[in-house]
């Protein structure tokens, strides 16, 4: 059962539990696919119900961001902790590496998703990239043959929210792999054209900060993160 926040329910796993799974789907060809919904996310839920329909489909639905982990704890319902989609794919691929199975890359601007398949080829030897393509397209299906004929383990579906959920609760009958993952903007990093906050900020749960430092044209987005906590505190003094 999963653990209710603003009406998304999360799955309550540490990343080795989330990855796990995955590696599960990855054995049976389930085509499944992961959503990492912040507070953000959550409070785009109450009045996109595409969105919300989607997450709720999803194989599993991790909390990708303190606030939401923050949220489940003041509602009397706490999570095991955070489990960022990055940390999530990284960790999946430092399994896959392990059995040479593959990860196809899909999302970012031109150029980004094939960088990124040379870093990770460099930081996970044995990992296969079944291919890459960028986010800027038309039409599902050609991607979607692409994507099929590679046959990959792992998809990332770096596509930004809600595209990125949506695509994947449109598609996943289509899709002939093992799991898929929206990721966000994880290509960029791992690509190395947008660093990540440094570790000591990670441990403070300070990511959102560094990322609004760096962009502060993401204030209009960061502002969600109080109103999904005066809605969470306001839940929790009704008693619901």
């Amino acid at each position: 059962m999963r653990t209710d926040v603003l009406g998304v329910g999360f799955d309550d796993l540490t990343i080795d539990e989330a990855v796990s799974f995955a590696t599960e789907c990855i054995e049976n060809r389930r085509s499944d696919f992961v959503v990492t919904p912040n507070p953000e996310i959550v409070w785009r839920c109450r009045k996109e119900p595409e969105l919300k329909q989607a997450l709720t489909g999803a194989g599993l639905v991790l909390p990708d961001g303190i606030g939401v982990v923050y949220g489940a704890k003041i509602l009397g319902r706490p999570l095991k902790g955070k489990v960022a989609g990055i940390d999530f794919a990284a960790k999946l691929m430092e399994v896959l590496s392990v059995s040479g199975k593959s990860v196809f890359l899909f999302g970012s601007k031109p150029g980004v998703a094939k960088k990124a398949a040379e870093k990770l080829k460099e930081t996970y030897k044995g990992l296969v990239i079944a291919g890459t393509a960028d986010g800027y397209f038309r039409d599902d299906g050609p991607i979607i043959d692409q994507i099929n004929k590679a046959k990959p383990d792992f998809l990332m579906v770096c596509l930004g929210a809600p595209k990125q959920e949506c695509w994947m609760a449109s598609n996943k009958e289509k899709l002939d792999i093992g799991i898929m993952a929206g990721l966000g903007g994880s290509l960029d990093v791992f690509a190395g054209t947008v660093a990540r906050a440094p570790i000591s900020w990670q441990k403070l749960h300070l990511e959102w900060l560094f990322r609004l430092v760096k962009e502060p044209r993401r204030i209009t987005r960061m502002i969600k993160l109080p109103l999904f906590l005066f809605a969470v505190i306001g839940l929790r003094i009704r008693g619901k």
